[in-house]
């Protein structure tokens, strides 16, 4: 069996496979779709190809969508040529499940690929040729966070966007320089309405999306590289919207379970490749069934039905919401203290921690107990059902090979909002954040983590993050076994208003942090027996 338009007609095969054949004629989609394309995704790897091709596949199967999404490659285009060209652009989705069973699905939604390369006229003309098209309605974005920057922490210009500002909209190379580029070309075609939906995982990425944007516009205004009208086309969003969304699926490299699996089952060519670009990628994409795209309702020239899918449409203020219920009490702060606590007690596999009765109860208590007092609910998506399908179905399912080294990447950067927001809303309400216990737990599992030592003595190697130096720098003469060591080095960190959000001694619970630091070095073992005393 071959993952190719020719190979999927020998359905029979697929079937006894147990995998779901696109139930629509994938080749007449295609046909429609290079026609009049309604939608251009930027950003062709695995979230996308599982879970936004996943719902334009829906749609498609269920007649309320002709046409599926133009894939257009901004970074590694690689994955063009050996994972979408050979295979038709076809992709076989895996769900991952709980109970180690797996849902497989070929989806037919991903109708042409492109390689954004300004300098290839083949590849130019024909997004060019999309972006002129006046029934163009959307284009979405999964390059991540990174895809939008454009200055270094100094505040200049990367040298790359430097050259795109030098260069104009003729040559672009960056990803937000081809996008400024293309919808120049849009508007000097007829000024034309569009939505520009960035799905990455940030808060206000709407925002982020426009601001670098509108930036590339302005910098080549200057230079009278385009008009100032384009400017203002760009800035109006009765013309060029720019809807902020929230999305949430995990969504793991490629499992070797899962590409043996398929093998037994009789499809051919399923291995992952490395590309020249260190992207790990594969023809199937796996990940979790539990999925949530929450998107605001802001379509000038109209939209797909995506609510048909499952997408939640709203304003604004409600996607704000449901970004700050996940990130700073339903999901990420439980996230983050598994994977710091992880590391420590010498888990590899964030499911298993859910099997440890003192983490268990950890992010119960972050989560349920102390985070639902002061949770920001948004009313389209109930709090306590998210959590609880958190805790009882994502995080444990064993499936989901994500460990706590990879989701301890970068903590510093995110503690400020996982847990900070927390405290600032408990100490608006109640005056100060005594009553926490949990949160306190975590910040000092994170101090603890720190310092490079498991529970049972050994060293690890803390994950990437770019303050492990200042903070590692701070914590410098503390030594696990010998808590006379400690000699207040934890106030720099803990008081730290850039780090938290807030000054943790002026909430009120600095002392109680460096209290439960104390007992987590006391000796080996000390940090399980801390856990016990504050959780049991």
């Amino acid at each position: 069996m071959k993952l190719t338009l020719s190979g999927i007609k020998e359905t029979a095969a697929w079937n006894a496979a147990g995998i779901k054949l696109p139930s629509y004629d994938v080749e007449k989609v295609v046909e429609n779709t290079k026609k009049a394309p309604v939608w251009v995704h930027f950003g062709a790897g695995n979230i996308f190809r599982i879970f936004v091709g996943g719902l334009a596949d829906e749609l498609i199967g269920k007649g309320e969508l002709d046409k599926g999404i133009t894939c257009v490659e901004t970074f590694d285009f690689d994955v063009v040529d050996k994972i979408y060209k050979p295979y038709d652009n076809l992709v076989l989705a895996v769900t991952l499940k709980a109970d180690g069973s797996t849902d497989k699905a070929v989806l037919g939604s991903l109708t042409e690929a492109i390689k954004s390369q300004s300098d290839v006229p083949e590849e130019w003309n024909r997004l060019k040729e999309i972006f002129v098209n006046p029934d163009l309605q959307m284009i979405s974005f999964t390059i991540t966070e990174k895809g939008y920057a454009l200055k270094n922490a100094d505040g200049a210009y990367f040298p790359f966007i430097q050259n795109d500002i030098d260069n104009g909209p003729e040559k672009p190379g960056a990803a937000m320089a081809v996008v400024c580029a293309l919808l120049y070309t849009r508007y000097q075609a007829g000024k034309y309405p569009l939505s520009v939906v960035s799905m990455d995982n940030c808060s206000h990425n709407g925002e982020k999306l426009q601001s670098s944007i509108l930036t590339m516009a302005k910098e080549w205004e200057k230079k009278g590289f385009v008009d100032a009208g384009f400017v203002a086309y760009l800035s109006d969003e009765s013309q060029v919207a720019f809807p902020w969304t929230m999305i949430d699926k995990i969504t793991p490299r490629p499992a070797d379970s899962v590409c043996e699996e398929l093998k037994k089952s009789g499809v051919e060519d399923m291995d992952p490749v490395i590309t020249s670009k260190r992207t790990y990628i594969a023809p199937f994409v796996n990940a979790e069934g539990p999925q949530y795209l929450v998107i605001e309702d802001k379509f000038p020239n109209g939209r797909p039905a995506l609510e048909k899918a499952g997408v939640y449409m709203t304003d604004r203020d409600t996607v704000n919401k449901v970004e700050r219920m996940k990130v700073t009490t339903c999901l990420n702060p439980l996230h983050t203290a598994l994977a710091t606590y992880g590391c420590v007690l010498g888990y590899t596999l964030i499911a298993d921690e859910m099997k440890d009765l003192e983490l268990n109860k950890l992010v119960h208590q972050i989560g349920p107990a102390e985070g639902m007092p002061v949770v920001t609910n948004p009313g389209i998506l109930s709090p306590e059902a998210f959590v609880d399908e958190v805790i009882n179905v994502r995080i444990p399912n064993p499936f989901m090979p994500d460990t706590p080294q990879r989701i301890a990447t970068d903590t510093s950067q995110k503690v400020g909002i996982r847990y900070g927001e927390t405290i600032k809303a408990y100490v608006a309400k109640y005056g100060d954040a005594k009553k926490l216990t949990a949160i306190p737990l975590a910040i000092a599992g994170w101090c603890r983590y720190l310092l490079a030592v498991q529970d049972d003595g050994e060293k690890f190697e803390l994950s990437a993050d770019p303050m492990v130096p200042e903070l590692t720098k701070a914590l410098e003469g503390i030594e696990v076994g010998k808590p006379e060591t400690y000699k207040g080095q934890l106030k720099s960190i803990l008081s730290n208003v850039n780090i938290f959000g807030i000054d943790l001694y002026e909430a009120g619970i600095g002392e109680k942090i460096e209290g439960l630091f104390l007992e987590e070095i006391a000796g080996v073992g000390a940090v399980r027996a801390t856990l016990k005393k504050y959780l049991d």
